[in-house]
């Protein structure tokens, strides 16, 4: 449960202590060891809830992956491979999943893993009272889950779901104890309960959380590379947001893992031999600025073109992430090979923009140079997440900013927390207007069929959370029946066809500006065995081991 915070002053001697014991030295052995303190520094903003069924972001990923654990694994490849469930079987029409767990697993508290616990958790992330988005969406085609007997659980959906397995691989949907969903939300927020090879022992809020291993660990998954418990006696996990202060935590040996590293410090890194680079993009959708076109001015397409013909992000991602990741070109990360690329759509052509802007009426400018109509300005919100935008991505919006505004745009950058960003970007009863043009909002998912999830016109409407996905506002009734079809289809090459298709719909739309994968990068030091899992790209420490 949540314990009382201790003094700052006393917390932070104390964690100063327990990292100065097991960081790495100047005279580091080069056989690691077991036992021991890992520590590890996170830029990414701090939970609300440590149950990724509650609500569903990427910080929640990270941390859960240490405690909890999913039905499925995918490997380096994409293939998906048993972990808790090891087999499974749908039916021809596509409607009936039988999944096998494995038999003789408890969680750490003692309940045991059988077909109720997962009808349990499919209800809990369907229950609107559990405010779910991620996973929310995830299973929302599976209409009831029949216990058949302890070790196998009938999923029968209300369609058919290619995408299931890929789903239930994802730590948005992973596994917890029934017996800790009945604590309530408050008190399972702050202590999920799970099969993983960690358990949440305690969470100080705004400092950090602190996982102690689980001694009895069973179920090891697809990247374990040994057989049984973790060989670290704990982690603790700092909420560091300042990047360079994490960077300085690591190479004073107070921290041996960090993410969300600055370029130079991933350069630096790469050109040493102390510190090293863990390179992870994640799955699904790439990294993009979505264009609004539920209202003015990007329900024009054609300003949504003069948009992206003047953003011209390339040469601000070159010179500000230093070689460091690679420009995109379609609604798919470079790690998903249903992806197609098209990069004439979104070749930079200054004059085309003004034209493009003749042509839809805003052909005045006031004083400040933004184009008018009808006295309006041509002005875009762009709310952004300093949680979720390391500094280099924010100054290449500011770049962005100023090319556009050479045809006419005035582009408001907003730069906020996550709480207030996630408020900038909803949209709740009485508003008349979204308070948004464009936003970075990444989203990560396994596969495809996260075209669905961004796409669809479903997706316009809110989840439980009040989070939506579709937040470029894209309603199309043929990229629909696509996204449809594709979902239903179980044959991998129809399928592919049928995402290219789609994709090619939302690209020709100018609804998105792809800029790059959504990167996932690590630091190490003083510690080996540091890998990430094939789903989602969250790291995972059963095999590290600090150096000795």
């Amino acid at each position: 449960m949540l314990r009382r915070a201790l003094p700052v002053l006393a917390l932070a001697s104390a964690v100063a202590l327990v990292a100065t014991a097991c960081a790495p030295s100047g005279e580091e052995s080069s056989e690691p060891v077991e036992g021991g303190t890992l520590v590890y520094a996170t830029g990414d903003g701090e939970p609300t809830c440590l149950d990724p069924h509650v609500g569903g972001n990427y910080p929640q990923a990270l941390l859960s992956t240490q405690y909890l654990e999913p039905l499925v694994g995918r490997d380096a490849d994409g293939v998906i491979q048993p972990w808790l469930a090891t087999e499974w079987a749908v039916s021809d029409d596509g409607l009936t999943w039988d999944i096998t767990l494995k038999d003789g697993v408890t969680f750490t508290d003692g309940t045991p893993l059988d077909a109720e616990a997962v009808k349990t958790n499919i209800e809990h992330l369907q229950d609107p009272a559990t405010q779910s988005s991620t996973g929310y969406l995830a299973v929302q085609k599976i209409e009831e889950v029949e216990p058949v007997d302890a070790t196998h659980a009938r999923l029968h959906l209300s369609e058919p779901d290619s995408a299931l397995l890929e789903s239930l691989s994802m730590p948005w949907t992973a596994i917890q104890s029934p017996a800790g969903i009945a604590r309530g939300m408050e008190e399972n927020c702050a202590a999920p309960i799970g099969t993983g090879p960690f358990i949440v022992d305690e969470w100080v809020p705004q400092q950090q959380v602190t996982l102690v291993r689980n001694d009895d660990y069973a179920t090891p998954g697809p990247e374990a590379q040994h057989d049984g418990a973790a060989y670290v006696d704990q982690i603790v996990w700092r909420f560091i947001p300042d990047a360079a202060t994490r960077q300085a935590a690591l190479t004073s040996g107070e921290v041996h893992v960090i993410d969300n590293p600055q370029p130079d410090a991933i350069v630096s890194a790469e050109a040493g031999d102390e510190i090293t680079h863990l390179n992870a993009p994640r799955p699904g959708s790439v990294n993009r600025i979505e264009l609004n076109q539920s209202q003015a001015p990007f329900d024009d397409v054609r300003v949504r073109e003069a948009f992206v013909r003047a953003a011209d992000p390339g040469p601000g991602i070159e010179s500000l992430y230093l070689d460091t990741v690679e420009r995109s070109y379609s609604p798919l990360s470079s790690r998903e090979p249903m992806g197609i690329s098209d990069e004439s759509l979104f070749a930079t052509d200054v004059d085309e923009a003004n034209s493009l802007l003749d042509e839809a009426g805003w052909t005045e400018r006031d004083d400040d140079g933004v184009r008018t109509r009808d006295g309006e300005r041509l002005t875009v919100r762009f709310p952004v997440s300093t949680n979720q935008s390391v500094a280099a991505e924010q100054s290449l919006f500011e770049q962005i900013q100023a090319n556009v505004a050479e045809v006419g745009f005035e582009v408001i950058l907003s730069p906020v927390d996550l709480g207030t960003w996630y408020g900038e970007i909803g949209y709740t009863e009485g508003q008349s207007e979204y308070r948004y043009e464009a936003v970075d909002a990444p989203y990560t998912r396994v596969g495809a069929e996260v075209l669905r999830v961004l796409y669809h016109s479903d997706g316009i409407t809110p989840a439980p959370s009040g989070y939506f996905a579709n937040l470029s506002q894209l309603s199309d009734p043929d990229l629909d029946a696509l996204l449809d079809q594709a979902s239903a289809t179980h044959d991998e090459e129809a399928r592919a066809e049928l995402y290219a298709q789609a994709q090619r719909v939302v690209l020709e739309s100018y609804s998105i500006l792809p800029l790059y994968d959504q990167q996932n990068h690590f630091l190490t030091r003083g510690v080996d065995g540091v890998t990430t899992l094939g789903t989602v790209s969250t790291p995972t420490f059963v095999d590290a081991r600090l150096a000795g």
